[in-house]
């Protein structure tokens, strides 16, 4: 089967843990999205659409906000001849418990998210 990095890596939670509680945190989302979803036949940029739409009720109850949102252009550092991916997402946490809340809600709708999904990276960034 072929790997789209949709699980979590425990390794990078458990570096995440280490941050200092008033340090906020920068997910960085870089997103590739399937040509068509099968179970829908919509593509993968209306699936993601639809999971921000529905994503967007959970960032309501905690401390996170969306900071930039855009399509990758052109590499101006490394192999030109790769190809970009369809979009960044960059989410700023208050701190990495406001990740972490995100994370413990059942009801968020992961499943969508990686329906929509050929591949995808979440990198944790900071200060």
């Amino acid at each position: 089967m072929e790997e789209n990095h949709q699980n979590i890596n425990k390794e990078g939670l458990a570096v995440l843990s280490t941050f200092d509680e008033s340090t906020p945190v920068f997910m960085l989302n870089y997103l590739n999205y399937k040509e068509q979803v099968s179970s829908t036949g919509k593509t993968g940029k209306e699936t993601y659409k639809e999971y921000m739409k529905a994503a967007f009720p959970f960032f309501q109850k905690i401390e996170a906000e969306i900071i930039f949102k855009g399509k990758p252009m052109t590499t101006i550092i490394g192999p030109s001849e790769e190809k970009l991916w369809d979009e960044v997402l960059i989410v700023k946490y208050a701190n990495k418990n406001e990740f972490f809340k995100l994370m413990q809600f059942k009801e968020y709708p992961r499943e969508l998210r990686a329906s929509a999904l050929s591949d995808s990276r979440l990198i944790c960034c900071k200060l």
